[in-house]
């Protein structure tokens, strides 16, 4: 599948905002979807629809072979090693929450030290003040460079107090990617486990569970070409069994009485109540269309995108970058946060709107974040594999615009 005529399967993008061909440049926030994945939805509800791992007519059988389908095709998309490493959720969110209120739960307790990094989205964070409150343990916060990478130092603060480090792979704000497996190495010397927040990687690039040598990992469906409401976590295998259920229920149940229940095996006992079938069953298309395109030529197009508009953007010095710099292309991916002098973002982000560009403006969940970088808010320009040069061409001649405009 070539990535030059992969627009025209997006419906979406050929549509026109206020006159204009759409721009759709906030990928960070939610992908697009390609007519495929609307297919798959649109078949299951079609022809398929049933209740999985319930009924034994054709029906129920044939949702239920799909919706484990999705998860086998999930499972080597990351390179887990077993199928049953994959838990469904509805998103990152309730992904890293599921770890907070099940294994931190388990395993936290007062004197033990959760690390995150300063670049974390809310969602790798909130969940673990919360669990710090309930147990006593303490929130250790690693501080990152200019460019948004962990520094060397984090590993003189990490010792045999710290039983976690929650950290994401690439940030939502900077594009920075950590090198995972290094950081992965250090945390499990002594003795801690790692979980990932893979959101903004998943889309971009080659994801290996197994060479990250992570702990948990969590992303969700819909900044991956997958429909909202359809997350990820994967758990290595003998830490999942240990674990007990996030929710309880129907479906995730082996044997009930007045008295007692005794739980299912893994993922089952994690995935209560009837699941996002028809999702699940999307995302497992989504996966499909990306693996066809192939994630190595995904990342390439990223980062020859990326550095044009890194060029194309530099001509104006008004604007300022937040992340890794222009040398730095490798590090990042195709997010770029920016601000332009003189113009509030969510100026910036209305005006785009009519010329027909979506970004998105604020703080994008990251308000400590954005307190180390010294402004309130940033406009933020995300790029997937379906945008082109073209595109980028618009958006900086809008950008100038803009800028004369407002001075």
């Amino acid at each position: 599948m070539s990535l030059l005529n992969s627009k025209s399967d997006f419906p979406i993008l050929s549509r026109q905002i206020n006159g204009k061909p759409l721009v759709y440049l906030d990928n960070a926030a939610s992908s697009q979807k390609p007519q495929a994945v609307i297919d798959a939805i649109s078949d299951f509800y079609t022809n398929h629809n049933a209740n999985v791992h319930r009924g034994i007519h054709t029906l129920s059988e044939e949702a239920t072979n799909m919706y484990e389908e999705a998860r086998a095709k999930v499972a080597k998309f990351i390179n887990a090693r077993h199928p049953e490493e994959i838990v469904f959720t509805r998103g990152t969110t309730e992904s890293i929450n599921l770890v907070a209120n099940t294994w931190g739960v388990e395993n936290i307790k007062s004197g033990d030290e959760i690390a995150i990094t300063q670049l974390e989205h809310h969602g790798n964070m909130i969940p673990w003040q919360v669990l710090v409150e309930k147990t006593g343990a303490t929130l250790k916060v690693l501080e990152i460079d200019e460019s948004g990478f962990l520094k060397e130092g984090y590993k003189t603060q990490i010792s045999s107090k710290t039983k976690l480090l929650a950290i994401s792979e690439a940030s939502n704000v900077l594009g920075t990617i950590q090198n995972i497996k290094d950081i992965t190495k250090e945390v499990h010397k002594v003795g801690g486990l790692v979980l990932v927040d893979g959101a903004q990687a998943v889309p971009h690039m080659k994801v290996d569970v197994q060479s990250l040598n992570c702990d948990f990992y969590a992303f969700s469906g819909h900044k991956m070409l997958g429909p909202t409401g359809i997350g990820v976590l994967y758990v290595r295998k003998e830490i999942l069994e240990t674990m007990e259920p996030y929710q309880v229920g129907g479906g995730m149940i082996r044997e009930v009485s007045y008295e007692k229940a005794t739980y299912d095996d893994i993922p089952g006992r994690f995935e209560a109540g009837t699941p996002n079938i028809a999702d699940a069953i999307g995302l497992g298309s989504a996966i499909d269309y990306l693996t066809k395109i192939g994630m190595e030529n995904v990342r390439k197009h990223g980062i020859e995108l990326l550095t044009y508009a890194f060029d194309k953007l530099s001509l104006n010095p008004k604007i300022e970058i937040y992340g890794p710099k222009r040398g730095e292309i490798e590090g990042r991916t195709g997010v770029i946060s920016f601000n332009v002098q003189g113009v509030h973002p969510h100026d910036l982000a209305s005006v785009l709107d009519a010329e027909g560009v979506a970004i998105r403006s604020g703080h994008h969940c990251t308000m400590p974040l954005h307190r180390i970088l010294g402004v309130p808010a940033t406009a933020r320009a995300s790029l997937s594999f379906y945008n082109t040069k073209q595109e980028i061409d618009i958006f900086v001649k809008a950008l100038r615009e803009i800028y004369n405009r407002f001075h």
